[in-house]
């Protein structure tokens, strides 16, 4: 059986927020220092009560030295409601100059109450050096 790529996780107010990475070799050029990673993300209503996503924020670090702050309404487009017992997925992809780093941040929710609250984003490695072989 093939080694498994990382998993890291963890659950806010009622969402687990699991996130898989992987180094995108193929589509690197790091003559170039360009090295592009994919995350897919799978976002989890493990509590009682609907939330609907409304934006996130992420903090990618790179360890060539450069971070980098990033805002923006929903994930991929949407802005999903998450109903108990269901998930939403999706995947995306971050480019580093170096070959490892790190990506980190957090989902705004509300409720059908209009309570907010975040949902935290677990720190997850990129490391082209734990790339699974084609």
């Amino acid at each position: 059986m093939p080694p498994r790529r990382p998993l890291f996780h963890r659950e806010t107010e009622g969402i687990r927020v699991t996130v898989r990475p992987s180094y995108l070799r193929e589509q690197s050029r790091p003559y170039a220092a360009q090295h592009v990673f994919a995350y897919h993300v799978r976002i989890e209503n493990v509590g009682a009560r609907s939330a609907q996503l409304l934006s996130r924020s992420w903090l990618i670090h790179d360890d060539a030295g450069e971070e980098t702050k990033v805002d923006g309404e929903g994930v991929v487009g949407e802005q999903p409601v998450i109903a108990p017992g269901r998930v939403h997925e999706y995947r995306s992809f971050c480019v580093l100059k170096s070959t490892s780093g790190w990506m980190e941040g957090h989902y705004r929710f509300v409720r059908d109450d209009g309570t907010r609250f975040e949902a935290v984003i677990p720190r997850f490695l990129l490391d082209a050096a734990d790339a699974l072989p084609e």
